[in-house]
């Protein structure tokens, strides 16, 4: 190594980007995935809304249809938002904070409970 890291030479290339570091961590891969699937859902919803207002507006027989279509796509959306927010909450008990007494539980802990012999 020449020791001239960081220093940018003339007519050398600059990098495509930069990687900076992350304020806060990664999700986790199973979150991830059902935040994924959940936006999927969500714009699928989205354009079945707007197929079922042009049909409504066409006047067009394929309107009823359609909207049964949105009304159970609306409610797989729902169960997948859900999804997202049970799969997180499980991951975060099963994988999350190690929880430690602190030293002012245990004092508590000696001095409330009566000892029987």
């Amino acid at each position: 190594m020449d020791g001239t890291r960081g220093v940018e030479r003339p007519g050398a290339r600059r990098p495509l980007w930069v990687e900076e570091p992350v304020h806060r961590p990664r999700m986790p891969d199973p979150v991830r995935a059902a935040a994924v699937r959940a936006v999927l859902f969500v714009a699928l919803t989205v354009l079945q809304g707007m197929v079922v207002l042009l049909f409504t507006l066409a006047g067009s027989w394929w309107a009823f249809p359609a909207v049964l279509a949105a009304v159970a796509s609306t409610v797989a959306t729902t169960w997948c938002v859900l999804d997202v927010w049970v799969t997180r909450q499980v991951w975060r008990q099963r994988y999350g904070v190690v929880s430690v007494p602190s030293s002012t539980a245990r004092a508590g802990r000696r001095v409330g409970r009566p000892r029987y012999p």
